[in-house]
């Protein structure tokens, strides 16, 4: 292992003690990671938080290996594990990782750490891997999004979506949204959507379909666990598809099949986190090469609010009232 300088042996982080609410997220003291091959470690200067962090802390420590949450940072590297180039050293970036995020240091593979593109801060950097690589990869490898197609994004003030409306629009494509009140429904235009719909009303295939001049959208992105599946196929276009990225706690879902296969309509979905690593390291190449070029001018991220570390309960309890519009950080060591 290669380092900066002499670490400490023990970090502060925060760890899930148990089943339940955002209570049970509790500061600990940790012992400071040691990058193996093909890894880096990085001084944290603020962590993304994330519906899948909570998730986890509801289903308890026996839920995940990693008693630390946390699937995205940005900070500094200060060590190198084997195989690794030493000029990464010093390197300010923004990583995916496999858990542990919560925390002052964080280990990650070295290939899904990117630079912080330039204009944007430490801290904003820290909303964009898990927004950007899960955008990326769902568009593009699960739904094979194809140029001049229209697509709809549920809930479009997430923190995924703050990021894939602008960065598709950037691209050439129409993207709509829907959100659940009329503040959110403006907050997506602002981020570049067509139009923005609330996703309470009855008529909300209707709305879409006239606004895209009855030709309705070819990809929907969702993140309700199907909960607009009815309105979903009446606004889809003939071949299109829908992408689901939360499976509500193991819904099922009933699908008309005769309006399935009148339409050759998809339905699929997809989960981040256990993609092999060879499969993360193709979308952080693609991120890298087409989406990165336009952060800090055509695409910023949006932060809702940010917390200390230690009051990571605070942050899960915000995120779960879902009044937030953009991301929501922890704080760790943002003066770096």
């Amino acid at each position: 292992m290669t380092t900066i300088k002499t670490l400490p042996l023990v970090q502060d982080g925060i760890i899930i003690t148990a089943a339940g609410g955002p209570d049970v997220l509790h500061a600990t003291r940790l012992p400071v990671p040691v990058p193996g091959p093909g890894e880096v470690l990085v001084r944290v200067a603020a962590a993304g938080v994330n519906r899948h962090d909570c998730n986890q802390r509801r289903m308890g420590p026996s839920y995940d290996p990693n008693p630390v949450p946390g699937l995205e940072v940005s900070g500094i590297i200060v060590a190198l594990g084997e195989g690794v180039p030493q000029t990464r050293l010093g390197e300010r970036v923004a990583a995916l990782v496999q858990g542990g995020g919560y925390a002052q240091y964080a280990l990650g593979p070295a290939e899904l750490a990117l630079p912080v593109p330039e204009g944007l801060t430490l801290t904003e950097a820290a909303a964009l891997p898990e927004a950007l690589f899960t955008a990326w990869f769902n568009f593009f490898d699960v739904l094979r999004l194809r140029p001049g197609e229209r697509v709809l994004i549920h809930g479009g003030t997430s923190g995924v979506a703050s990021l894939a409306i602008p960065a598709l629009t950037a691209c050439g494509y129409e993207v709509f949204a829907t959100c659940g009140n009329a503040r959110k429904c403006e907050a997506a235009i602002g981020f570049g959507a067509r139009a923005a719909f609330d996703y309470h009303a009855s008529d909300l295939a209707a709305r879409v379909k006239g606004a895209t001049g009855g030709h309705g959208v070819d990809v929907i992105l969702d993140v309700s666990a199907g909960a607009h599946l009815a309105k979903d196929l009446e606004m889809l276009a003939p071949d299109g598809r829908i992408g689901h990225l939360s499976a509500g706690g193991g819904k099922l879902l009933e699908v008309p099949l005769r309006t399935l296969m009148a339409k050759c309509l998809s339905i699929t979905g997809s989960l981040l986190r256990p993609l092999p690593l060879t499969r993360k390291r193709v979308v952080a190449e693609q991120v890298r090469r087409e989406v990165w070029p336009l952060l800090g001018t055509q695409v910023r991220p949006v932060i809702a609010a940010t917390f200390p570390l230690l009051d990571a309960a605070a942050a899960h309890a915000a995120i779960e009232q879902g009044e937030h519009v953009g991301k929501i950080l922890l704080t760790v060591d943002a003066g770096q």
